[in-house]
């Protein structure tokens, strides 16, 4: 009696299968890698429309401005003040209070129309510590001021935490001729887009 199987495995029928597996996998793969490379390429071009949340300047009774850059985003201030946007100036921020405020003064801002909140290390923490500030001015209507690609966070975390007061965002601009960010403004697109998926998961802003 033969007890051996009527269908012995063989491996010249294995080696075609394991072949077209691998190569299923290889495509499968190289796919991927191309639908990242290509939604990475329009998230970078799309940063200026899907980061930045800007309204025209309206009167307001407090401008914030946000540490974090000290190049744009108090010369943006400035500009609104010299324009009448507010009367006041509120500057968030540990780490350049200090240098805003000069430059600011440097801008034709009196110091007399600025208030220092020096306490906040982020943008979570800036919203937080500014809403009891702008409550006891009695502001109800506040502009923000920081950079582009970081007007969409800032405006979604002063909403979060002052329900009651109209935020409206007056961004520093976009100004490159070309449509692709420089090298700099493509790292700090990066870190924002993680910061917002940060955000919206852990304190739902």
């Amino acid at each position: 009696m033969n007890c051996e199987s009527e269908n012995p495995p063989s491996e010249l029928n294995d080696k075609p299968v394991s072949k077209q597996r691998r190569r299923r996998r290889l495509l499968f793969l190289f796919g991927l890698l191309l639908a990242a490379g290509v939604a990475a390429l329009w998230l970078t071009a799309q940063a200026p429309r899907l980061l930045t949340k800007s309204s025209p300047p309206e009167i307001a009774d407090t401008l914030i401005v946000l540490g974090g850059e000290s190049w744009t985003r108090p010369q943006r201030a400035a500009e609104l003040f010299q324009q009448g946007a507010a009367p006041k100036v509120l500057i968030s921020g540990d780490g350049d209070c200090e240098d805003l405020r000069r430059l600011l003064e440097n801008r034709r801002v009196p110091a007399s129309a600025i208030q220092l909140e020096c306490t906040s290390g982020n943008t979570k923490e800036n919203a937080e510590f500014c809403a009891p500030l702008l409550r006891a001015a009695g502001s109800k209507r506040v502009i923000i001021v920081t950079s582009w690609y970081h007007s969409r966070r800032a405006l979604n975390a002063f909403q979060k935490f002052a329900p009651e007061i109209t935020f409206v965002s007056c961004p520093t601009r976009y100004e490159h001729k070309s449509k692709w960010p420089d090298r700099h403004e493509c790292r700090r697109i990066w870190q924002e887009y993680a910061k917002l998926v940060y955000y919206k998961v852990r304190w739902g802003i």
